[in-house]
């Protein structure tokens, strides 16, 4: 698979870092490197992109002001200095989030991240799988068919994933992020309660004391993503 990527930093010893970095990465192909949000903004609709490194702190119009404006089949990548614009990233929903100075295996765990995003989203398409009752995941290099209806909870790992489902007591583990198979699910069927655990909603039976109980494991419940869970909980009490 090759993508086609585009950079925008104000910079130009950013900006030439990572067109280095871009050229000497097989799947990867270099379509416009621009100094200012405002020259991309005039050059993408022409020449679309399918990932985007993006630089946040830019004059006129910043990244997360131009990413609002980014076609949802491209993804993005933030580049800062400043690591206090992470969570603002990912409210945006950036694929990843790299602090400089950037490192070539930094770099290139983000790209890894785009290349699953992309292999899970034929085409581009960024729609969850709504239409399906099952989905497929890379596991030991085979492809593995996993039953919507038999997963239970995804458990992250780093940049692994752990699928628990009723009928198996081994998780098949595969090499893909939690927010890119957050991003795949159905919403409607599954909700993210902890940093690192998506349940599905219907395989809830107990939540006791700020956890959810699936037999013997208990999955934590974080602040962030209480309310959430409380909403969807609110709506089934009798």
């Amino acid at each position: 698979m090759t993508l086609r990527c585009a950079i925008v930093d104000d910079e130009p010893l950013a900006l030439g870092l990572l067109q280095s970095y871009v050229q000497k990465t097989p799947m990867l192909q270099l379509c416009g490197a621009y100094s200012s949000a405002i020259q991309a903004m005039k050059a993408l609709p022409e020449n679309p992109v399918d990932l985007l490194f993006l630089d946040i702190q830019m004059p006129d119009l910043n990244g997360l002001e131009f990413s609002r404006m980014v076609p949802a089949t491209t993804r993005i990548v933030f580049t800062t200095a400043f690591e206090q614009y992470a969570i603002n990233g990912y409210r945006v929903n950036a694929l990843d989030y790299l602090l400089k100075p950037i490192s070539y295996t930094d770099f290139m765990e983000a790209v890894n991240k785009a290349i699953q995003w992309f292999e899970l989203s034929p085409k581009g398409n960024t729609s969850p799988v709504t239409d399906s009752t099952y989905i497929y995941v890379k596991s030991d290099y085979k492809l593995i068919q996993i039953e919507l209806d038999k997963i239970l909870y995804i458990e992250g790992l780093k940049d692994y994933i752990k699928i628990h489902t009723e009928d198996n007591p081994r998780p098949v583990l595969s090499l893909v992020s939690m927010k890119v198979m957050e991003e795949k699910l159905p919403s409607e069927r599954f909700i993210r309660v902890h940093r690192s655990f998506i349940v599905q909603k219907q395989k809830i039976k107990i939540i006791d004391k700020g956890r959810i109980v699936f037999g013997k494991e208990y999955i934590p419940i974080s602040d962030s993503y209480k309310q959430e869970l409380q909403n969807y909980v609110n709506e089934h009490i009798i």
